[in-house]
């Protein structure tokens, strides 16, 4: 046997000896207990004589470690805070309906707030209300002002990879001229000629010369290598109106339909990567397509979206203000009362200026949402410069009633006035909708005053059975029509005052106004047309074709948490509130503060 198994064996052999283990055992306790007594136990009065001075130091040291934890919060203030970041989802309400994204046939304020974010144009308008280059980079005027030649820049892409070319401006003017296409704005492009003199230069010759074109190129620019097979009558019902190519600051991810029976649509939209201007921080833009007003504000009240367009002032005012901010943003329109002055009683200037006498339209603006501002001319305040603005008179019921008194409108036991027996009576329509309504039950009480018989007739002009262009402004269909006129970044207000003008909706008619609008939109300088213009508005306050009452509204709702519209920004139109679209936001987060 070696020695290592013998070893092994010893080891095996081995005995445990369960006495000489407790022995061990009291021998370790014994000695635990005597080192306990010497250090604890022993020492204990000692402890205690000295307890306070152990929990002031504790109490001292958890004060420390707080202070040091609120100085550190303190300081972390003071270097970070939240902005607003890169990417998500902007999710905003419009009023549709939503029937085609073929900007021309763009109709609804839903379809324009599409067109404006999947097309470019050749001018835009910036966030001060100015018009600035968007497709076109340069712009040439004839000494005879009828031909301009504009540069295409030669950085814009469709979304498909394209080249934006002077061809696609051509093409986009031809199809609105062509009566087949069926577009919008066929008929202000019936006399223009456009051609491409080379691939980034287009020509566009007028008939006459017209100060006011550049605002005319604001249309959105389509891509004819895409259209160019199909023809101009089946447009409108081409796979483009649901899926179009566009070279905007955003790309078309789906539409979604959600509620066919009322309206409610979803246009999900991704930004543009390759967008000439940059591309814009959000990541996703959705468009969120309602049938009413009412259905934007509970789409608000449910936090379904984060921002709304076409929001109402009864919306307005049942919103949550902690939550939403409510911009009031004037546009450039006017609300007006427009008078027919064909009708019997309406053609005396005296009665006109009556009734414009007994309009305090300070009262009247006072019972409208946020209050908008004073309108006394055919334009927008800024629009006309310098030293002798023509002003409106004072109201006055008793200078108002002393003019029908002259007239031989006397009144009556009932308060009505009468002349060889009728009664003055007008008819005053408006749209449904709640400002209008209640601007006409305002005017109404006022007129009656003065001994005015009036009847008041709401028309609902999103009504399916009825046409309100067709039943009332065509026809001119009304004493006096309460409605809104838009003005535009130009005050040329040719169509709705001249007498041949398409939109002159009181068929008012004066030699020294049709002369001084044909006179300005025919010259460039701008002094002579800003005394033109001088002189237009000082024969429309003499003759009162109508009454301005006060400057159009956009109310729009928004989330504090978003970046969007800057409260400076000045808009020409509700659509123009994408002109910083490239800067807003959705999210917000913790970033540090640059020093």
């Amino acid at each position: 046997m070696g020695e290592e198994e013998r070893g092994w064996k010893r080891f095996q052999r081995l005995k445990v000896s369960s006495k000489d283990i407790s022995r061990r055992a009291k021998k370790a306790e014994g000695a635990t207990l005597r080192h306990a007594h010497k250090f604890l136990v022993n020492r204990w009065d000692n402890i205690r004589d000295v307890r306070r001075r152990i929990i002031g130091w504790m109490f001292g040291v958890a004060l420390l470690i707080t202070a040091v934890g609120f100085q550190m919060l303190w300081f972390q203030r003071s270097y970070v805070t939240q902005a607003p970041v890169s990417g998500g989802v902007y999710a905003e309400a419009a009023k549709g309906p939503i029937a085609t994204l073929n900007p021309l046939y763009a109709t609804s304020s839903a379809e324009g707030t599409i067109s404006r974010l999947l097309f470019s144009s050749l001018y835009n308008y910036d966030t001060t209300g100015h018009l600035k280059n968007d497709l076109a980079s340069s712009t040439k005027v004839d000494a005879s002002g009828k031909v301009y030649t504009l540069t295409v820049r030669p950085d814009a892409k469709w979304q498909d990879g394209y080249s934006v070319t002077a061809k696609d401006i051509v093409f986009t003017v031809e199809l609105m001229k062509n009566p087949s296409t069926r577009s919008v704005m066929s008929a202000s492009w019936q006399d223009v000629t456009a051609i491409a003199t080379s691939d980034y230069t287009v020509q566009f010759t007028l008939p006459a010369a017209y100060a006011a074109f550049p605002q005319a190129l604001t249309f959105a620019v389509l891509p004819q290598h895409v259209l160019k097979d199909v023809d101009p009558r089946a447009l409108r019902e081409s796979s483009f109106s649901n899926g179009p190519t566009g070279s905007g600051p955003f790309t078309l991810r789906l539409l979604q339909p959600v509620d066919e029976q009322k309206g409610r649509k979803i246009v999900h939209l991704a930004s543009n990567e390759t967008y000439y201007q940059g591309k814009p921080k959000l990541e996703r833009f959705q468009l969120h397509v309602y049938g009413s007003t009412e259905a934007i504000g509970t789409a608000l009240r449910t936090g379904e979206v984060s921002a709304a367009n076409d929001v109402s002032s009864d919306v307005a005012r049942s919103i949550d203000t902690k939550r939403y901010d409510i911009l009031a943003k004037p546009v450039n329109s006017g609300v007006y009362a427009l008078f027919n002055t064909t009708q019997p009683y309406l053609k005396s200037v005296k009665v006109r200026k009556a009734l414009q006498l007994s309009t305090d339209t300070n009262l009247l603006r006072k019972e409208l949402y946020a209050t908008p501002l004073k309108l006394d001319l055919p334009f927008v305040d800024g629009q006309l410069t310098g030293a002798g603005i023509p002003q409106a008179a004072v109201p006055s019921r008793s200078e108002a009633a002393k003019l029908l008194d002259s007239e031989g409108w006397v009144v009556g036991a009932d308060g009505i006035r009468t002349k060889e027996g009728q009664p003055l009576k007008l008819r005053v329509v408006t749209r449904k909708n709640n400002e209008y309504e209640r601007t006409l039950e305002v005017l109404a009480g006022q007129w009656r005053k003065l001994g005015v018989q009036i009847e008041t007739e709401v028309v609902d002009s999103t009504g399916t059975n009825q046409s309100f262009t067709q039943t009332v402004l065509q026809p001119r269909n009304y004493d006096v029509l309460v409605d809104e006129l838009y003005i535009g970044g130009d005050p040329d207000v040719f169509a709705y005052w001249h007498s041949r003008g398409l939109l002159n909706l009181s068929n008012y008619s004066n030699v020294v106004s049709d002369d001084a609008l044909s006179s300005a939109r025919s010259r460039s300088e701008p002094e002579l047309r800003n005394v033109k213009y001088k002189t237009f508005a000082a024969q429309w306050l003499a003759d009162v074709p109508a009454i301005g009452l006060y400057q159009s509204n956009m109310l729009y709702a928004r989330t504090k948490t978003v970046t969007s519209i800057g409260n400076d920004d000045k808009l020409i139109s509700p659509a123009e509130r994408y002109a910083g679209i490239l800067n807003w936001t959705a999210d917000r987060s913790a970033v540090y503060k640059t020093p």
